[in-house]
Order: C-alpha cells, then structure tokens, then sequence
C-alpha cells in the first residue's frame, strides 16, 4: 500500500504467489523499487507495483543483493514473469 498525501490517495498492488528462496533484503529491495519508480516521475500506482515486483523478485535470490533488472521488474508486472527471474 502506498499514501500520496498529495492527493490524499490510498494505492494497492496486486498479490504475487512466488517460492520464497530468501527473505534477506526484501525491505531493501522494496525501497529500492520504490526510489527507482519516484525518480522515474511514475504514477502513484506504478511507483507501488514496481516496489512490491522488485521485492518480490528479491525474495527468488539466495542473498541480500537484488540482482534483478528494470527489464525484469516490467515483466513481472505485465504479468509476463512468473514470479522467478528468467536468464
């Protein structure tokens, strides 16, 4: 969930069923996801599905470094992803 007190907005993204590998650096990948998609002038609503992909991909990596791509996170939230990232 996301709070813009801008336009006093509550904002949901969708759920994700994925195997956690590993929960380590989750929060910080959300962050990430969450600075990355501000800086990119997304809507409200894109700055929160990017954050919740982001960290969700996060939690399919053995380790507390997210070594996922934009590319990677767009796909996730297209719905082309299954949760696991492809190499």
């Amino acid at each position: 969930m996301l709070y813009d007190a801008n336009e006093n907005e509550y904002y949901f993204s969708r759920s994700y069923n994925i195997h956690i590998v590993d929960r380590v650096g989750g929060g910080d990948s959300f962050g990430g996801g969450l600075i990355y998609a501000s800086l990119m002038n997304k809507s409200s609503q894109d700055v929160i599905e990017f954050a919740v992909a982001a960290s969700c991909l996060k939690h399919t990596i053995i380790g507390d470094y997210n070594l996922v791509s934009v590319k990677e996170v767009e796909g996730l939230i297209k719905g082309g992803g299954s949760g696991r990232v492809q190499r």
